[in-house]
């Protein structure tokens, strides 16, 4: 039985496909977007909680996934911001 040479399995590169980065490469931009999407979600729970308490045409799983939202967003934007802050101290102690 012959035994065949070993073809090269990296005839090609895999490449990774083009990610677009979005327009808005500013920081501030970015974290203004999330403060603002904060907000809605934060201002949807209320309303939701508010529809239920009222007796509108809402479930209870509905407002506490809408609470939960917003307190998962909302920590995730605290987190951003312990983590700025430690980052411009520890920036400043360094110069």
């Amino acid at each position: 039985m012959k035994i065949g040479a070993i073809q090269n399995p990296f005839r090609e590169t895999p490449t990774m496909p083009d990610r677009k980065l979005p327009d808005k490469t500013d920081f501030g931009a970015i974290l203004g977007d999330f403060v603002k999407d904060v907000n809605v979600k934060q201002n949807e729970a209320k309303s939701a909680s508010k529809e239920f308490m009222m007796g509108g045409d809402i479930e209870l799983h509905e407002v506490m996934i809408a609470g939960q939202k917003a307190k998962t967003s909302l920590d995730l934007l605290m987190e951003i911001r312990n983590k700025s802050l430690n980052m411009y101290r520890e920036l400043t102690r360094m110069q």
